[in-house]
C-alpha cells in the first residue's frame, strides 16, 4: 500500500516533524522509526482495522500498556483503528543464539511469570480458529498433513487455567534492556501460559537441556512433571507454525 506518512504524522501530535525511516518486517503492516529530538517510537501502519486471530489496535493497546505498567513492555504513545505508535526500546533483540546463556533464560522465565500472573484479558485465543483460517489460504495444500494439524490443535483446546499471555513469543519480539521486555503485542489475550513456553522452546529448537533449564526457572525447581503438558502446546504451536507458513508461503527462518 502506498502510504503518506508526512500525512500520517500531522495526525500524531508531537511528532509531526519528526524523521522517520523504514524498518524490516512487518508482514501485515507498514513499520518506521521515528525520531524527534532526543525521542524515539515505532509506527506501524495498517491497511485496513485489524480483525481476528489478531487484537484490534485498540485493544492490543490496552494489553500493551497493562505489561507496560509493571515493566514488560514500552509504552503506546498513540493508537486508532489502524494506526499504532509505541515507545522505541532501546537494547539488545535476541536472537537464537541468546538462549545459550542460561541466565537469559532465568530472566525470561521470570519475565513469563509476571506476565502470566496480569489480570485476565476476557478474550481467549482461539487458535483453531486462527489455523482454520491460515489453512484457508494454502494453495495446493496437502491435505493429510492439514487435517492432522487442525486435529492437533482441536484436541488441545485452552483448559481453565488459561491466564494473560503473549502468544507470539518469537525472538525477535523479545528485548533486553537489559531488563526482559517484549515487543508486539498484537496476539495477546488469554491462553494456556504453556503456549508461551511451547513457543519459545518450539519455536527456536530449544534442546532439552535448555527447555529444562526454561521449565526449571519458571516452576522453582519443578519443571521435570510439566513435561508432558509442554510437549502437547508444543504440538499445538508446531501446527499453527506450519499452517501460517504454508498459507504465506514462507518460513520463518527466511524471515
Amino acid at each position: 500500500m502506498d502510504v503518506n506518512i508526512a500525512g500520517v504524522l500531522r495526525g500524531i501530535p508531537g511528532w509531526e516533524d519528526a524523521r522517520f525511516e523504514a524498518l524490516p518486517g512487518g508482514h501485515t503492516n507498514h513499520t518506521w522509526l521515528l525520531t524527534a529530538g532526543e525521542r524515539k517510537a515505532v509506527l506501524k501502519i495498517d491497511p485496513t482495522p485489524r480483525s481476528a486471530p489478531y487484537n484490534t489496535r485498540t485493544r492490543e493497546a490496552t494489553m500493551q500498556s497493562l505489561a507496560a505498567d509493571c515493566g514488560l513492555a514500552g509504552r503506546v504513545l498513540f493508537t486508532s483503528d489502524t494506526i499504532y505508535l509505541s515507545e522505541y526500546l532501546e537494547g539488545e533483540v535476541w536472537t537464537v543464539g541468546s538462549f545459550a546463556d542460561n541466565e537469559n533464560i532465568e530472566r525470561l522465565a521470570e519475565a513469563l511469570r509476571r506476565l502470566h500472573s496480569l489480570p485476565q484479558t476476557g478474550r481467549t485465543f482461539d487458535a483453531l480458529s486462527a489455523a482454520r483460517d491460515y489453512a484457508s489460504c494454502i494453495v495446493n495444500p496437502d491435505e493429510a498433513r492439514v487435517t492432522a494439524c487442525l486435529q492437533t490443535i482441536a484436541a488441545e483446546a485452552p483448559g481453565p487455567s488459561v491466564c494473560f499471555c503473549h502468544n507470539d513469543l518469537v525472538v525477535d519480539n523479545i528485548v533486553s534492556v537489559p531488563e526482559t521486555r517484549f515487543l508486539d503485542w498484537e496476539y495477546a489475550c488469554d491462553n494456556d501460559p504453556f503456549f508461551d513456553l511451547a513457543t519459545i522452546t518450539t519455536h527456536h529448537g530449544l534442546t532439552e537441556e535448555k527447555a529444562e533449564v526454561l521449565l526449571d526457572a519458571y516452576f522453582d525447581g519443578d519443571g521435570e512433571r510439566h513435561r508432558e503438558h509442554l510437549a502437547r502446546q508444543a504440538g499445538v504451536y508446531s501446527a499453527l507454525l506450519y499452517l501460517w507458513e504454508r498459507s504465506r508461503n514462507v518460513t520463518w527462518q527466511s524471515l
